[in-house]
């Protein structure tokens, strides 16, 4: 009998340990399917536009290797479809939806407004909602680097500007590029036209003939931000034997030698600290603004170009950017 009775404690020790084993293996189950869900749209031009796009896609694929997240893009065909796809990940409990430029906004805005249980990301734009994290640059900063730069390398006394879409955001990149060149140099001509027609962030066709219409008029340094329309750009320069300077996303080798830098926005890591936070549960509704003190914009490491431009002026390119950091040079 007490054979029998210590035959059933251990089966029932057994069976309590298991049971116990199945227990403990349920977080990791749990885990796995509360794993951030992010979908991102994006803006005109898509994937491969060498820009924002592929700034921001980058940073969620960085986010999904290292903080183990799963994310969905959409690529509109127009603007007039940013409001469905938005709406689409929102209605289907995405944990944070991102859309990509400020054409964006009143879409966003709309479908913020009716998912506040939802969170959102916008770059390049404002949207003053609690579940709403409007993530923009000083991109004026950023350019006054490069026109300071532009301004040492020309040899004509004369750059140039060519923009997408003339509002205030694309202006904000121009004015701060010319008054960069100024700073350098006060005497020099700066030069500048807008894209027209219907697709002006993805047109290098029309970029194209822009940038050759500037450097007719004497500008040897043409700056775009412009999206896919600057690949145009940078191949006028490279077509004219002049220099080219990228915009948002690292451009240096598109045109090796001939793109001098790229005014680099950091969309990416603007993008994977955002689902950092959340990941974290620290959101950060309102607007965050990123300039050049927190690496938010910036020039590249002129991979191509550091010989071409030579020490000295990279030295006071340096100097220049220690004052923006420390606010001697005001915007």
């Amino acid at each position: 009998m007490k054979k029998i009775f210590m035959l059933m404690l251990a089966l029932a020790t057994l069976f309590l340990t298991a049971c116990g084993g199945k227990k403990e293996a349920e977080p990791a189950k749990a885990t796995e399917e509360e794993k951030l869900n992010v979908g991102i749209v994006l803006s005109v031009g898509g994937l491969g536009d060498k820009s924002f796009n592929d700034s921001a896609y980058r940073g969620l694929e960085n986010a999904k290797k290292d903080l183990g997240i799963d994310f969905k893009y959409v690529e509109p065909a127009s603007p007039a479809e940013d409001e469905q796809y938005l709406r689409e990940f929102a209605e289907n409990d995405y944990d944070l939806v991102v859309g990509v430029g400020f054409l964006m906004r009143d879409a966003l805005e709309q479908v913020a407004t009716d998912f506040p249980e939802v969170k959102f990301a916008l770059i390049d734009e404002t949207v003053e909602l609690p579940n709403v994290s409007s993530l923009l640059f000083a991109e004026d900063e950023g350019s006054f680097l490069v026109g300071a730069l532009a301004a040492m390398m020309s040899e004509t006394g004369a750059v140039g500007f060519v923009g997408g879409m003339e509002v205030p955001l694309i202006q904000k990149f121009q004015n701060g590029f010319e008054a960069g060149a100024k700073y350098v140099n006060p005497e020099i001509r700066t030069l500048g036209l807008y894209t027209s027609g219907p697709n002006p962030f993805n047109d290098p066709v029309r970029g194209k003939e822009n940038a050759l219409s500037l450097i007719k008029q004497g500008a040897d340094v043409v700056y775009h931000a412009a999206g896919g329309t600057g690949v145009g750009v940078i191949d006028a320069a490279k077509q004219a034997g002049v220099y080219a300077i990228g915009v948002d996303s690292n451009q240096d080798g598109v045109a090796e030698g001939t793109v001098l830098t790229s005014m680099v926005k950091n969309v990416d890591i603007a993008v994977y600290n955002t689902v950092k936070d959340i990941q974290a549960g620290e959101f950060k509704a309102g607007v965050n603004v990123l300039g050049v003190a927190e690496g938010g914009v910036g020039t590249t490491d002129f991979e191509f170009t550091r010989e071409i431009i030579g020490e000295e002026k990279l030295a006071k390119l340096e100097e220049i950017k220690e004052k923006i950091i420390n606010k001697e040079i005001k915007f």
